[in-house]
């Protein structure tokens, strides 16, 4: 029978406590991803038994509900239809779902958001390496001097060797900065004028530049021919003297990654405070100069040697962690890494994996992890072929062979975690393969890749991986196999439930259809106010005012979500159009939504893309479920940074409930804020 897409938005939309309990909506390729305001009020056993669902779970602040592919999607329209909740991006869903996070969680998905969006760069890299080398030792070294080895092999460490300006970059990105001064600072880090820090393990020892103790170690005629070069051409490390007192080493900051992430948070904190505070006609020219010139100079002084120390004291404690004899290190780490993924921690070890490879050239955490993944795979695999509930077996087959691909999540969030026992044997089959992959010596030469993809950068250990994730395979599935079952027993099975038990329930279920019809109508109507006859908008913001169809976005020029007006601010005030309630506030505050007290659904979109500027340039002044009047203040908007992220300032007022009136009319030119804007008629 076809699913009711409409039925099953419906029952979702219940579920979870109404459309007032959703900040935020969006979906993947199977999931249904929400942000509920107050996680009590969600009926979870209702989520998971409504119409079309195969599942649920909660992760990284988000309620998901498993669809599946196509079905999802439908389930989706129609649940924002219901709801009444625009529709988001997963960007915007996750941005919402992690400001409700604590400090903690929130670094570490910020940790995550930084290095995540690199794996393709350091995967491509590992990939060139081990193909290269792997046929170059398996040849005997015969193509050391081949043309287009030494071409192939440079490509392949070009990101590791410029490692710190990838993640300048993707640092700014994350934390509302410009994504080019990150990189600058990635490259100050990373410069040439600096001793590589590869290097340092060799040198002799530490030198002042430009003085006279060093003019003698080194035998200069002056203090002057002291210079950066010639320190290091004698093989010392050089450097530089402060205010007479404090020493710098001049030393890049190669092999390190956590020192660049935290002095790029710090940029983007002070280029944020410098947008608001500069004057515009100087801020072009001051705040990237400032910016630059202050950070650099924290960063060789005291961000960057006492980060490096913190990284170097992390990495020596997993690694002597992994050292612990007879694999018991791998164990721990096999056996805690599926906690980490269900707490929303593991991302944490992208930063461990990178500051490895920089450092060592291989990554002995990347086999455990697929381990991990695989024996998480095989555990679900093992409820699919025990289970009798078909609508297990629909989910944990795909489930499981994800999990063998290293996608994990649906298998631990869909079926192992809710179910227990199989996530219990996961574990152990993880930790088993922690340790054979701690006592057969297996590495990577990337991170980003695992289970049966991991054979790609395990090039030199693949024997032992295979058996490594093999095991890990074994040990979950017989476990979960020998524990599973579908009930607990004393309880009766769902499949068999007495036949006149369910021709009651169908009985019931038909002789209240036209009640609870009626209960349902009453309910989504249950607070609002019916659109009035006539009904007028005052523009939120100072500027000029162009039509909806003018806008640049097709997605708001097409009126495809609703009729209204757009401006043109000069001035960054977002005042309410209406009296009214805050029905919706984006974490990331480029939307706000309000329900009129006549009726009208108004959307506030500030900018077009704004979105990815994380919240950047908005400061909320109002808070979702607050009374407004019009013309109070609902958003101071920083202009000046949305422009110099050359994005358009374009605000959109949007009347999303077009339909229910028959004119929805627009001003055009000049308006001030708090003046007529949009007329609305029945």
């Amino acid at each position: 029978m076809a699913l009711d897409h409409a039925q099953a938005a419906k029952e979702i939309l219940k579920a979870v406590g109404g459309p007032g309990n959703i900040v935020s909506a969006a979906h993947c390729a199977t999931r249904l991803r929400l942000v509920i305001a107050d996680d009590s009020k969600v009926d979870k056993a209702a989520v998971d038994d409504a119409a079309g669902a195969k599942g649920s779970f909660q992760a990284a602040g988000q309620l998901q509900v498993i669809y599946g592919t196509g079905t999802v999607n439908k389930v989706f329209d129609e649940f924002v239809a219901q709801s009444g909740v625009a529709a988001g991006s997963k960007d915007d869903v996750k941005a919402a779902a992690a400001a409700k996070g604590n400090l903690l969680q929130r670094a570490i998905k910020a940790l995550g958001d930084v290095f995540v969006p690199i794996i393709p760069a350091i995967v491509a890299s590992g990939l060139l390496m081990g193909l290269t080398e792997g046929i170059n030792n398996a040849m005997g070294g015969a193509l050391d001097t081949n043309s287009w080895y030494i071409l192939i092999h440079t490509f392949s460490n070009a990101s590791f060797v410029f490692l710190q300006i990838l993640i300048g970059f993707s640092a700014a990105r994350v934390f509302g900065g410009n994504e080019f001064l990150g990189g600058v600072i990635g490259m100050i880090m990373n410069h040439t004028a600096l001793i590589n820090a590869w290097s340092i393990p060799g040198a002799l020892g530490n030198l002042i530049v430009g003085s006279d103790a060093t003019a003698n170690v080194l035998g200069l005629d002056s203090a002057a021919n002291a210079t950066t070069s010639a320190i290091i051409a004698g093989g010392y490390v050089p450097q530089v003297q402060l205010f007479g007192i404090y020493d710098v080493t001049l030393q890049g900051y190669q092999g390190h990654v956590i020192p660049v992430v935290i002095a790029v948070f710090i940029m983007c904190m002070l280029e944020k405070w410098l947008h608001k505070h500069v004057p515009d006609m100087l801020d072009l020219f001051v705040t990237p100069l400032v910016t630059v010139l202050v950070t650099g100079t924290l960063t060789l002084t005291l961000i960057g040697p006492f980060f490096s120390w913190v990284e170097n004291g992390v990495m020596y404690g997993f690694q002597f962690l992994l050292a612990i004899p007879f694999g018991l290190g791998g164990a721990l780490v096999g056996a805690i890494y599926p906690v980490t993924v269900v707490l929303g921690v593991h991302h944490m070890f992208n930063a461990l994996e990178a500051t490895l490879i920089a450092n060592v050239g291989v990554d002995n955490f990347n086999p455990i992890i697929s381990c991990c993944n695989v024996a998480q795979g095989a555990a679900c695999l093992a409820v699919f072929v025990k289970t009798r509930s078909m609508k297990k077996k629909e989910l944990a087959l795909p489930s499981g062979i994800s999990g063998f691909l290293g996608i994990t999540e649906p298998a631990i969030y869909g079926v192992n975690l809710p179910n227990m026992k199989p996530f219990v044997a996961a574990m152990i089959g993880g930790a088993v393969g922690g340790v054979l992959v701690s006592m057969l010596g297996v590495v990577s030469i990337a991170y980003g890749i695992t289970g049966i993809f991991g054979f790609l950068i395990t090039t030199g250990h693949t024997v032992a991986y295979a058996a490594c994730i093999l095991v890990a395979a074994a040990v979950a599935f017989a476990i979960t196999w020998t524990l599973y079952k579908d009930v607990e027993e004393g309880s009766v099975p769902v499949e068999k439930k007495p036949e006149v038990e369910k021709v009651v329930a169908t009985t019931q279920a038909a002789a209240n259809q036209t009640a609870a019809v009626t209960e349902a109508v009453a309910e989504s109507n249950q607070g609002v106010v019916p659109a009035t006859s006539s009904e007028v908008l005052v523009s939120p913001m100072t500027g000029t005012v162009i039509p909806m169809t003018e806008v640049s976005d097709p997605v708001f020029s097409s009126e495809a979500m609703g009729k209204g007006a757009a401006i043109e601010p000069t001035e960054g005030k977002v005042l309410s159009p209406v009296n009214g309630t805050i029905t919706i506030l984006a974490a990331t505050g480029h939307a706000i939504g309000l329900l009129s007290d006549g009726g009208a659904e108004v959307l506030i979109h500030i900018g077009i893309d704004t979105v990815n500027l994380k919240g950047a340039p908005f400061t909320a002044k109002c808070k979702v479920g607050d009374q407004v009047k019009a013309g109070d203040l609902l958003m101071d908007v920083d202009l000046g940074a949305i422009e110099v992220a050359n994005l358009p300032k374009t605000t959109m007022v949007i009347v999303t409930n077009t339909d229910e009136y028959a004119q929805v009319v627009g001003m055009t030119g000049k308006v001030k804020a708090g003046e007529r804007l949009v007329e609305l008629d029945k």
